[in-house]
This record gives structure tokens, C-alpha cells and sequence, in this order.
């Protein structure tokens, strides 16, 4: 017997009070335990588990050796568990708790009627009560006066009642056969309750089961859950094998957390995230991310906050990044093997379970598949272990891979061999299954496929309802398949999926013949062909992608020659793209390019549309110089190759360029944008969806050189077509909405900007959610619009709330979370934290100069903020030499006479005032404004404030009159064009030095 707990009642506690109880009445242990404690007595929880080879008289006389009173909590497990017959149990209740009445006491929370043996022990009845009369009858029955009503379940370190089940729970069903695993259960229970609940650091609320396949770890995250999972309000359960399915899983939590949030998955899993971290509207949950083997593709959907993570997995990657505590899983130990042996077949003999043990080296999986058979099947033991031991899957007729365990092989083929004969259809849908992602086998587009989808005798299958039904329980009854329901109140729910341990999945697939595998991939293909919306822009159908793409690599997708399914493999990696799972996305390219580099030319379609979509999602993850290398390449070779006007080739250099715009080659963008806009405008006409995509990446351009009226005219007129030929909210025509504000911002025209980029993003969160790229971009232009705008407090919240969010969706250190941070830090500088400002904007710039080098004009821009805000420290020598740095580099970069470049030299001639240079102020200022009214005209705001600052710069000079006349002109046109009480109109009269900060733009 194992599991003791010792409680000590308040102080002056009276009877001591041992709990016996098997191992699923445990949450009725503690909840008891917790209020004898708490009405002043000491208790033990003991948990009862015979072993098959002691008598039963001796394991009760054991109970005796506890201290004080014993309490039994019988379930309809206790005397089941050993196991032990009604006879063996009769007996030894008259013989020990006859003798020893007064110390003998129980209470029943059966679901089902307790043995008629059980009557000696007088259980009082504890199912379907409330908290108060299950209290008041456990005090009775242990003849203690009851004082008051139960302890509230609410008050700190109370465990659940539990007649209240968790509120929240999608665990797989219990397994009744689970055996043994005390140590792993307790030292994992040991390290979660000992985090205080989620007091401590991430690493002391997660932990990593780790063992090999086979091994039991999901059984034991099953088991941990069913036994503790009254600590918790939320209990679920996650398959992470595959991300796109965890992240379906993740976000159905969303519902039953009764979030207030749309169908958009993104959107559910940060609200999801959210929910947990603050922990409302629970604070006690566990979520367990079952066979999380790939670190890189889950880490980022583990959640942070005070409750507790479970993972299982076959690698020590998150043990190893110090992301998770690691709890080795080891095979059974030989006593708990034959104790599960035993209980799953108990027609063996303790020396027969012991041999069979033996033979399957003490693996649970193994284990679970021999004793089932045997239990199913007249074959006697010693003959079936004999054909283990013997290693011959071929007595029973069956072609098994050389790659796994011999007894794995021999016991797999009796059991294909005997379904086989009993079911033949079974097995064919069980080899079809086998072709899909194993957590998430998708039963019903299997039964609504269509006929010509699925081999002829399958079609026959599913158009039978009975038939499908019957051999999908045939299945659960023989192998390692489990089916998982539909939530719904019908009498008999529908099967929503079908779950298949990866160990079989990989198996099956390797027993067929190549012949077989072709066939059974061919069908899968065209099953989830037909599923394909065939619209992965439309957000309407996102859902359906997001459960396809699971499945594309285990039904051959990735492998399939036909045009079709190569379509399905594009529409999911289109899908990918505009949902913002650049990482995924990059995956999915890189795993079909490196199969078919080989076999396929590199300008053939499919190849042409993955390789700019391979620089498209490197580009968008920041891996700037590998995209050049993919764009440049393509181009290259479709320009020996094809005409100017080819489409192939218009859209590589489309792509190029946006990739040459990302390492600040704006002028070479251009050029390419540009002749790619005139090409598609001759070849498809002005309003062709790709001649707007090109010109709407002409206009990006232009407001990165700086060209900001051409800009403006530019996504005007995209706006419009995408108005009139798009529907309003199509995420096209709202990207459009935000490059035309963005443009108006950078005019200096902000109430402008502000009243447009309000309703853009409006739209935005609607159709999309707040946690797509898009909609973090159009958020990210309303906050510098409500700044420039004025309006402060708004900004702020704002910014601070999207730094928190491009961090979680897209990543530290991706370069819109660093564009972001950009502007968080030159806000903080202004209207914060100087402190924190500082740290900030330095990382910021170190960042952009490991992502892109030292003379990147986003680096010089950030370098550029770092010395103002040193300047405010103090600092004027610092700060000057970086402003000075900032100025030279942005010149050679981008040109002297760049926006850009103007706001550099503006905050150099303050720098130069600072260290009482006037004169090189007033020779840089007056150069800057003329320069400024060439480029930008008289009444921009960086024109105006290069104006304010040259009149502060003659003062000190000691020309008033000329300072005058400047200062007067600009606070009149500053009154004139962003109003008499804005921020910039008030600072000028105030006579506050004008500053530029450098806004990263998006690329």
C-alpha cells in the first residue's frame, strides 16, 4: 500500500482518522480528510491497492497497523482491485472486521451496487448529496458530533467537493485497468502541489513526462488527471502531435471558458491564454499537451499563469531548455505488470501473467494488446507466449516490419489475424485510418465522403450506418483505437474523431504492401480534396483548413503527382500565409521542395508558387538574406528562360522585391515593383487582382523613399478598386485601408489618418481577430495616429496592450514585434519611463543590427532614438555622437534629402545645441529646412518642426528678430494645420525643443 498523506487537525485535535481508498475515490479521500482536519482531527489517507499474491485476510489485517480509526471510502473499484473473489472477500471481513468493529468504519460513493459482502461493513451513502449532508453523514457514521456546516470548498488549500466535478473537463475516459505507477504518480503530484498552485516560475508549474513509445505516458497523464483533477476547476486535455490540431484543441477551451470571442482560431487561443493567465474566470486548472514531441512547434501554446502544465513526450527538449521539469516514465516493474496482466485477463494465473510479462519486456502498450487477446480468444497462455517468444508473426500468417520489437510484431499480427476474421471490413477502415494525423482521425469526413473518394467496399461501409458503426466498435474492442464523441445532449452522439496510439499508426503503415499504400493514400488524398473550401483567403473557411492541414503529411500530400492534390497542398500553404503561421507555412514548403527538388523542374507550377511562397514566409519570419538567395534564384533562372512579360516571372520579381524592401534596398525595389505594376497592367489590365498587389507594393515603397503624395495617390486608388470589386470587410480591401492611413500619417495629416485607421481596424477586429499579423499591423498605425493625434492616453493603452500580444502571436524577437517595441520605447520616452525607455531602445537597436546589419536604415533610424533618450539622461557628449552617427548614416543610406534623413539632422542640430554648438546647429538647421520644404513641402509637420528649432537656435545667437519672424510663422501654421491646442501648436509656444523619432515601417 502506498500514497500516505498525513494531515494534523488544529491544534487540541481529538481522534486520529486513517482514509483507506482505492485509487480513483481519492478526490473523496481528501475532500474528507480536509474536513476532519479542519473540525480538529488528524487523518491519513492510505491508499488500498492487494497485491495478487497476499491474502486478502492479510491486507485488511495491515489496515490495522494504521493509526487511530479506519475509514474505508468504497468505490465500485475497491473490491474489484487484487483480484479477489466475493468468497475471499466475505471471508476475511468476518474474520478481521468482526473482530475488530470499533475500529472499522465506511462510507460508500459507488455508482453501481456495492458486493453483498460489503453489508458487514454498514457504508453510509455519500453519492448524490450536497456538501453539508455528505459531512454530516461521515461524521455519523464515525459517531462524531457534527458542529456546523462543511468546510467551503472556495477557502484556500479546500479541496473540490466532489459531487462538483471539475467545471471544465475533456479527459479521455478513465481507464478501469490502470495499475501501479505510484511513484511516477506521486513524485508528480509531489512537484505540482509543491509549486504552490502556480505561485512559482514556469519551470516548477510544468512538467515533462519523457519515456519511450509504448511506455504508458499518456496513461499516466490520463490517470493523474482523473485521480486529481478535483484540485481543479479546468482539466483539458490537449493532442499535440501536430500543431494545427493542438491549436484547434486549445481554442475549443475558449467556448468553455465562455469567452466573449468570435470563430477566428487565433483570436480563441489568446483569449484562451489570457483567461489563463490571470486566472478568470478559474484559477485552478491543468492543461496536458499529450505527445508533445516536436518543442518548437507547441512551446508557444503552453500558457503562462498560476496553474499547471502536463506534457508527454517522447524527447528531453523540454527538460532541456529549462522550459519543464522532467519525470522519467521506465517500463512497468514486474509486480505491476502482472497485476495489469491479471486484471485485463483474468483468467491467468500469477505464474502465467509473470511469463507474459517477460515476454513483452514489461512495455504497457504491449502488455494492453497481448491480455486483451488473451481475454478475447480461447488460445491458451502458455501457447500464445510461446508464439511471442518464438518471434514468428508468420505462424499466424501475417507480413510484419523487421523494424519493431519481435513481440510487438508477433502479437500485432494474432491480433490483425483474428480481427481479420471476424471483421474485414474493420481492418481495411483501420489501414485507411492509418493514412490520417493519428490524435485526430476525422470519422465523419470519412463517412461523408464521397462514393468515388473511398475503395468500393469502404464506399459500402460508410453509406451503411450500422455497418460503419458496428466496425468502429469492432476496432475499440481489438486495438489501440479510441473514439472520441461529439459534445451533444442526443442519446447517441455521433464519433467526432478517432485517436490511434502513434506507435500502432506508424506500424500499420509499414504491414501494408506497397500496392496497399498507394491505394490507402490515393483515397486519402482525395478525401480531403474534396473537404478543400478552395478559398483560403475567405476567413469564412479558415476552420476547415486549420483541421486539413494535420493530415496532409501522413495521407501523402506532400508525395501525391496529381494536380489536384497539389492544389490542396497550395491552398493550405496560402492559408497559412494570410493567417500569419509564417512557421508552419515554411515548413510545409520546405518538406514538399525537398521531396520533389529532384523529380520536379524548378519551373514547373507547383515548384514556381512553393518557392515564392518559401521567400515569402523566410522574409516574414525575418530571414532576410536566405529569401534574397530563394528570390534571386527563381528570377534568374526564369529570366534566361521566359519572356519579360512571363507571369512566373513578373511574380518572382514581385516577390524579390519585397524582399529586397525588408534588407532596405528601396531604390532596386522600385525599380522591380514598378516594372512588375507596368507588365501585369499591359499582360491583365489595370484592375486585375495581381496588378493591384503589385501596385499596392509600389505604393509601400514609395512611402519607404520617402515619396509620400505618390504614395498616397496610389493606395487611394487600390483602396477604391479593392472597394468595388472586393467586399468591404475581404481582408485585401482592409490591408489597402491601412497602407492609405498609414500614408495620411506620414503626410502629417492626422485627424485624417486617425478617423480612417478607427474604422479600419474596427473592421479588422471582426473579421479577423485581434491576433492575426494584419490586424496587429492595423492596430499598431491606429496607436501612432492617436499619438500624433494627441491623443496620449489611448496610445499608451494601446501600445502597451500590443507589445504584450505581437509578442505572444508572433514571437520575441520577429521584426513587427521589433517594430512595435520601436515605437513602445520612443513613447516611454516622451510620456513614461525613462529608465525603461532607454533599455528598451537600446535592445532595439541591437536587435535591428543582428537582424539586418549595421547600416540598415532601420538600424541607424533605432540608433538614432537610442541617443535621444541618452540625451535626456544627461548625457549631451552621447548623445551627441550617436545623433551625429544617425545623421551620417541615414544620408548614405537613404539620401540627404530623405524624410528620414531631415529627422536625423533635426535632432543633430539640438544634440549640437546641447554642447553650446550654435553655430553648427543653425548651419545644420537652416540646411534641413530647406531641404525639408523641397522635399516635403512648407507645411509638414517635420518641416514645421525643423522651422521651431532653427528659431531656438538663432536665439541663442542672439538674432531675435530673425528667430521671431521663424517662430512666429510656424506656430501660425502649425495652429493652422493640426489645430491651436495640439500637442505639436502647444510645445512650439512653449518653446520645447521639437525632437524626431524613427518609426520602423512594416515590410
Amino acid at each position: 500500500m502506498v500514497d500516505q498523506a498525513h494531515f494534523s487537525g488544529p491544534t487540541g485535535s481529538n481522534e486520529h482518522i486513517t482514509i483507506s481508498y482505492a485509487g480513483f475515490a481519492r478526490p473523496w479521500a481528501a475532500w474528507i480528510s480536509h474536513q476532519l482536519e479542519q473540525q480538529g482531527h488528524g487523518t491519513t489517507m492510505l491508499r488500498w491497492d492487494p497485491q495478487v499474491d497476499t491474502a486478502l485476510v492479510a491486507e485488511l489485517s495491515g489496515l490495522l497497523e494504521a493509526e487511530g480509526r479506519l475509514l474505508m471510502v468504497l468505490d465500485d473499484w475497491y473490491f474489484r482491485l487484487g483480484p479477489k473473489t466475493q468468497d475471499e472477500w466475505t471471508a476475511a471481513l468476518r474474520e478481521v472486521v468482526s473482530a475488530h468493529a470499533d475500529r472499522f468504519a465506511a462510507v460508500s460513493v459507488a455508482t453501481q451496487s456495492l458486493p453483498a459482502t460489503a453489508s458487514l461493513l454498514r457504508p453510509a451513502d455519500l453519492r448524490d448529496l450536497d456538501a453539508h449532508e455528505a459531512n454530516r453523514r461521515v461524521l455519523q457514521r464515525l459517531g462524531i458530533a457534527a458542529p456546523g456546516r462543511a468546510v467551503d470548498e472556495d477557502a484556500p488549500g479546500a479541496p473540490r467537493f466532489p459531487n462538483n466535478p471539475p467545471e471544465v473537463w475533456n479527459i479521455p475516459r478513465r481507464n478501469n485497468r490502470f495499475t501501479g505507477r505510484d511513484h511516477v504518480l506521486e513524485a508528480l503530484h509531489g512537484k505540482l502541489a509543491g509549486s504552490g498552485a502556480g505561485a512559482g516560475p514556469p519551470l516548477e508549474t510544468r512538467i515533462a513526462l519523457y519515456g519511450t513509445s509504448g511506455v504508458g505516458k499518456s496513461q499516466i497523464a490520463a490517470e493523474y488527471a482523473h485521480r486529481f483533477g478535483n484540485d481543479y476547476d479546468v482539466v483539458w486535455w490537449i493532442s499535440a502531435t501536430n500543431r494545427g490540431a493542438a491549436r484547434e484543441q486549445l481554442a475549443e477551451l475558449a467556448t468553455r471558458l465562455g469567452l466573449p470571442v468570435g470563430r477566428e482560431l487565433g483570436d480563441r487561443i489568446r483569449a484562451v491564454h489570457e483567461a489563463l493567465r490571470v486566472g478568470r474566470p478559474y484559477r485552478r486548472w491543468l492543461l496536458i499537451f499529450d505527445s508533445a514531441d516536436d518543442m518548437e512547434q507547441i512551446e508557444d501554446l503552453v500558457p503562462d499563469g498560476r496553474g499547471h502544465v502536463l506534457i508527454t513526450t517522447l524527447t528531453r527538449d523540454w527538460s532541456g531548455s529549462g522550459s519543464a521539469q522532467e519525470i522519467e516514465v521506465p517500463p512497468f516493474e514486474r509486480v505491476e505488470s502482472v497485476a495489469y496482466a491479471r486484471r485485463r485477463a483474468p483468467r491467468l494465473t500469477p505464474m502465467e501473467a509473470d511469463l507474459l510479462s517477460e515476454a513483452v519486456q514489461d512495455l504497457p502498450l504491449l502488455l494492453a494488446q497481448t491480455a486483451a487477446w488473451l481475454d478475447a480468444n480461447p488460445m491458451s497462455p502458455k501457447e500464445y507466449i510461446e508464439l511471442i517468444r518464438r518471434g514468428e508473426p508468420s505462424l499466424v500468417g501475417i507480413r510484419i516490419s523487421s523494424d519493431y520489437p519481435m513481440a510487438f510484431q508477433t502479437s500485432w499480427a494474432i491480433t490483425l489475424n483474428t480481427l481479420r476474421e471476424r471483421s474485414p471490413a474493420a481492418v481495411e477502415l483501420l489501414k485507411l485510418f492509418a493514412f490520417f494525423a493519428p490524435d485526430t482521425i476525422p470519422v465523419p469526413m470519412l463517412s461523408r465522403a464521397r462514393r468515388g473518394d473511398l475503395p468500393e467496399h469502404l464506399a459500402d461501409l460508410a453509406a451503411e450506418p450500422i455497418s460503419w458503426n458496428t466496425a468502429l466498435r469492432r476496432l475499440t474492442e481489438s486495438t489501440a483505437v479510441r473514439l472520441d464523441y461529439q459534445v451533444s445532449q442526443d442519446a447517441d452522439p455521433a464519433v467526432e474523431t478517432a485517436l490511434m496510439h502513434r506507435l500502432y499508426h506508424r506500424f500499420l503503415r509499414s504491414d501494408m504492401t506497397e500496392d496497399e499504400r498507394d491505394l490507402m493514400s490515393a483515397c486519402a488524398c482525395r478525401v480531403l480534396v474534396t473537404a478543400d473550401p478552395q478559398n483560403p483567403a475567405d476567413t469564412r473557411y479558415w476552420e476547415r483548413y486549420a483541421e486539413l492541414i494535420p493530415h496532409l503529411e501522413p495521407a501523402g500530400v506532400l508525395d501525391s503527382p496529381e494536380p489536384a492534390v497539389q492544389q490542396l497542398l497550395l491552398n493550405c500553404v496560402e492559408y497559412l500565409r494570410v493567417r500569419g503561421e509564417y512557421r508552419m507555412g515554411l515548413r510545409l514548403c520546405e518538406q514538399f521542395m525537398s521531396r520533389w527538388r529532384t523529380r520536379l523542374a524548378a519551373t514547373q507550377r507547383t515548384m514556381l508558387v512553393l518557392t515564392h511562397q518559401h521567400a515569402n514566409m523566410l522574409r516574414r519570419l525575418g530571414r532576410y538574406r536566405e529569401a534574397e538567395a530563394v528570390g534571386s534564384a527563381v528570377v534568374d533562372q526564369l529570366a534566361a528562360e521566359r519572356a519579360p512579360s512571363d507571369a512566373d516571372l513578373l511574380r518572382a520579381q514581385d516577390g524579390l522585391a519585397g524582399t529586397l524592401i525588408a534588407l532596405g534596398s528601396y531604390e532596386q525595389a522600385y525599380d522591380l515593383f514598378d516594372a512588375v505594376w507596368r507588365a501585369y497592367s499591359e499582360l491583365l489590365g489595370p484592375e486585375a487582382p495581381r496588378t493591384l498587389s503589385s501596385r499596392h507594393n509600389l505604393g509601400s515603397v514609395l512611402a519607404l523613399l520617402g515619396r509620400y503624395e505618390e504614395a498616397l495617390v496610389t493606395h487611394r486608388e487600390v483602396l477604391s478598386f479593392r472597394e468595388r470589386e472586393l467586399r468591404a470587410r475581404h481582408h485585401l480591401t482592409l490591408n489597402a485601408g491601412t497602407a492609405y492611413a498609414r500614408t495620411l500619417r506620414l503626410l502629417g495629416r492626422y485627424r485624417d489618418a486617425t478617423s480612417s485607421q478607427e474604422l479600419n481596424v474596427r473592421l479588422h477586429l471582426q473579421v479577423m481577430g485581434p491576433h492575426t499579423p494584419q490586424t496587429l499591423r492595423a492596430e499598431h498605425n491606429l496607436a501612432l495616429c492617436l499619438r500624433r493625434s494627441g491623443e496620449v492616453t489611448r496610445a499608451a493603452t494601446l501600445l502597451a496592450d500590443l507589445v504584450e500580444r505581437s509578442r505572444r502571436v508572433l514571437g520575441p524577437r520577429h521584426p513587427e514585434t521589433l517594430m512595435v517595441r520601436a515605437d513602445h520605447a520612443t513613447f516611454l520616452r516622451e510620456h513614461g519611463d525613462l529608465g525603461h525607455a532607454r533599455d528598451l531602445a537600446e535592445e532595439v537597436a541591437e536587435r535591428y543590427r543582428a537582424l539586418a546589419g549595421e547600416r540598415h536604415p532601420y538600424t541607424v533610424g533605432t540608433l538614432g532614438n537610442v541617443g535621444l533618450v541618452r540625451g535626456e539622461f544627461g548625457d549631451p557628449a552621447d548623445a551627441l555622437d550617436l545623433a551625429e552617427r544617425a545623421l551620417s548614416g541615414m544620408a548614405e543610406a537613404m539620401g540627404p534629402g530623405h524624410p528620414w534623413t531631415l529627422g536625423c539632422a533635426l535632432n543633430a542640430a539640438a544634440a549640437r545645441n546641447r554642447v553650446d554648438d550654435e553655430e553648427g546647429a543653425v548651419e545644420l538647421g537652416r540646411d534641413t529646412l530647406e531641404r525639408a520644404k523641397a522635399r516635403l513641402g512648407d507645411t509638414h509637420p517635420l518641416t514645421l518642426s525643423a522651422k521651431t528649432a532653427l528659431s531656438e537656435d538663432l536665439r541663442a545667437l542672439r538674432r531675435g528678430q530673425e528667430a521671431a519672424k521663424l517662430e512666429q510663422e510656424a506656430i501660425q501654421q502649425l495652429s493652422e494645420n493640426l489645430g491651436a491646442e495640439h500637442p505639436h501648436t502647444l510645445s512650439a509656444r512653449r518653446r520645447r525643443r521639437p525632437y524626431w523619432d524613427f518609426e520602423p515601417q512594416p515590410v
